[in-house]
């Protein structure tokens, strides 16, 4: 599609409800079809969105596969995912069809740095469980021994991919006196490892070993998937602890949740899951595990961030330029 093809109000479909302010501003800018509800289209109601319109705006909930993408009409030439990772969506076969694909890199990094902090704070010191205790009335006074924890300071954190979230929270890390250790597909510059503070550690199965803490902060795709399986979850120590704020993909859950039960790793502190919104019922009666919905990215800012990254990526496209966020071959 040259400049002079490309829609000047293109017909933009908006899977899920956004912040309202971005859902005004794309509104006013383009063809507008927001959803009427807060949940995720249906098969049949996605497919006939795909087929009729320029620009998709669907989120990580919405599966744009293959098939998905071979039904879509000739119309349809960009896909402006509402958020960072792509693994939802058949990079392959937009790529084939001619639909260009783009993210919004950078707008989470600070939020899912809190987050995963507030993991790694929350499982060894029991503070969640200690709230439960304050709720049902069963705290019954100050003892020495009661709710004993670990101690933060003078431990050792596994970051599992140091890219911007991984980095932020390494910075965060060493605030608590934490000694920072990664784990990255390549080596981080000198200069950016001295920033950090931290140490590279090209085989995994040792590092995983040597951690108090595992912090997972890759993107989930053919390589990662259940990138901490059985055999590497019995190399983590029995006291260590596994903090996901990434993709549920990443890990192999029945084996996680049996280590926890098993008291072969000390706990976990996880956002996702395997099979988002479904949660296995064992990881519900673990008090050595604290669990979220998915929210490490979920601040106003944030959201509005995103919003309007969205909204750049489709004003560029229409413009006849290339979009700043343009998911290219090779991302992961």
């Amino acid at each position: 599609m040259t400049e002079d093809d490309r829609p000047h109000n293109p017909r933009v479909v908006v899977t899920h409800r956004l912040p309202a302010v971005i859902e005004a501003r794309m509104a006013e800018l383009f063809d507008t079809m927001l959803s009427p509800e807060d949940a995720a289209m249906d098969r049949a109601t996605l497919t006939e969105a795909v087929a009729n319109c320029d620009v998709l705006v669907p989120t990580l909930a919405d599966q744009i596969d293959a098939a998905l993408i071979d039904a879509a009409g000739p119309r349809l030439k960009l896909i402006a995912n509402f958020g960072n990772g792509v693994d939802h969506i058949d990079l392959k076969a937009a790529r084939a069809k001619g639909i260009i694909v783009t993210n919004t890199p950078g707008v989470l990094t600070q939020d899912a740095a809190d987050m995963a902090m507030a993991l790694l704070l929350s499982i060894p010191r029991r503070l969640v469980e200690g709230e439960r205790r304050m709720r049902s009335g069963e705290w019954t006074g100050w003892r020495p021994t009661a709710m004993l924890g670990h101690r933060i300071h003078g431990k050792t954190l596994g970051i599992v991919g140091m890219g911007r979230i991984g980095q932020a929270i390494a910075l965060r890390a060493r605030g608590f006196g934490l000694s920072i250790r990664y784990h990255n597909r390549h080596r981080l510059p000198d200069v950016v490892e001295r920033a950090v503070d931290a140490t590279f550690c090209p085989d995994l199965d040792a590092m995983l070993g040597q951690a108090d803490f595992i912090s997972l902060n890759c993107p989930h795709n053919d390589e990662t998937h259940h990138l901490l399986d059985r055999r590497r979850i019995a190399v983590m120590r029995p006291d260590a602890y596994l903090i996901n704020i990434a993709r549920g993909e990443l890990v192999e859950e029945r084996a996680l949740v049996d280590a926890l039960e098993a008291g072969t790793i000390a706990g976990a502190g996880l956002d996702v899951f395997a099979h988002e919104p479904a949660i296995d019922a064992r990881l519900r009666a673990l008090n050595n595990v604290v669990l979220l919905p998915h929210m490490a990215s979920a601040t106003i800012e944030a959201r509005e961030e995103t919003g309007n990254k969205v909204i750049a990526n489709i004003r560029m496209w229409a413009d006849g330029h290339r979009p700043p966020d343009q998911v290219l071959e090779g991302w992961v």
